[in-house]
């Protein structure tokens, strides 16, 4: 039986794309490039239980990461309105579009516009990649009923520990992005510009600027191979006050001292800071008493000293 990638994506109709939890800006760069790698080949969606880091915006599609676990099933619920007032739930088929009639009791009102609320729930992929993370604890999905006959592998730096059945693609590297990018060009997938782009920032965040341990010659041939089919450098957002909404904190620069800058605080002696606070000022409204020298001050001096030999 082939088990490789791309024979597990054809032989699947739907592709759910997972993210540990607080993921690395490394999986999240690896795991949206499996997603758009994919999205012109199956349905395919990509899920994080956390939410998305400012530092993230930068990675091409980004806006694409649910913390929705799929749309298998449509719920419609009736805030703030008692359940016992409803009488009856019908529904027709009309010109063939579905329509739900809810029926009130006699003396009851029917539920208002603003207390309906509609959410989606469930999966229904065939196949689940997990991107990244070291054990079950960052994959919480994998609890879910809804997965029970999903289809698991897992694609990252290091073997996942798990009580599942998951088929295994991790692979020692210096970042998860450098091993989804051999993978892709291994099975042939999409590596457009946008897909490059996330994985040469990937690799560059993850391997901080290639001088990781795990960095070898074979990671400076995939990020090459990543710019010439179109991948792109992108400069890190430098946090500055302009970048923070009025009333954010910090309001000063957000720039870290400089060593330089923490000595001078430390080294500041105690002493120094009591003799200060001794000195009176004018503000004080102390008077400091006038000390007139010796009579003998203004008359010359003769010292005497030993001659050397």
């Amino acid at each position: 039986m082939d088990n490789s990638l791309l024979s597990l994506i054809d032989s699947t109709s739907s592709v759910l794309v997972v993210l540990p939890t607080k993921p690395y800006f490394d999986q999240v760069a690896a795991g949206l490039s499996l997603y758009l790698s994919i999205v012109g080949r199956k349905d395919v969606s990509v899920f994080c239980p956390s939410p998305m880091m400012v530092g993230f915006s930068r990675l091409i599609g980004v806006d694409k990461i649910s913390a929705e676990l799929g749309k298998k099933n449509l719920t419609i619920k009736f805030v703030k309105y008692e359940a016992s007032n409803i009488d009856k739930v019908g529904y027709d088929i009309e010109n063939g579009e579905f329509k739900l009639t809810i029926t009130p009791k006699a003396g009851f009102i029917s539920p208002q516009k603003d207390q309906i609320t509609m959410d989606y729930s469930g999966t229904t992929a065939d196949l689940v990649m997990l991107v990244g993370g070291a054990n079950d604890s960052h994959f919480p999905i994998l609890s879910t009923p809804d997965l029970a006959n999903s289809k698991i592998v897992h694609v990252g730096t290091r073997v996942l520990e798990t009580g599942r059945e998951v088929l295994s693609f991790a692979k020692p590297g210096s970042t998860t992005s450098e091993l989804v990018a051999n993978l892709i060009k291994e099975n042939g997938l999409t590596i457009d510009p946008d897909v490059a782009t996330n994985l040469v920032m990937g690799i560059e965040d993850g391997s901080n600027n290639f001088s990781g341990s795990d960095v070898t010659p074979e990671t400076f041939e995939v990020f090459a191979y990543l710019l010439r089919s179109g991948g792109q450098r992108v400069p890190r957002v430098k946090l500055s006050p302009a970048n923070f909404p009025p009333g954010a904190i910090p309001t000063k620069p957000f720039n870290a001292p400089n060593v330089s800058e923490v000595h001078q605080q430390v080294v500041t002696p105690i002493s120094q800071v009591e003799t200060q606070a001794e000195i009176p000022s004018a503000e004080t409204g102390v008077e400091t008493p006038e000390v007139n020298p010796p009579s003998d001050w203004l008359q010359p001096k003769i010292f005497k000293g030993t001659n050397v030999s």
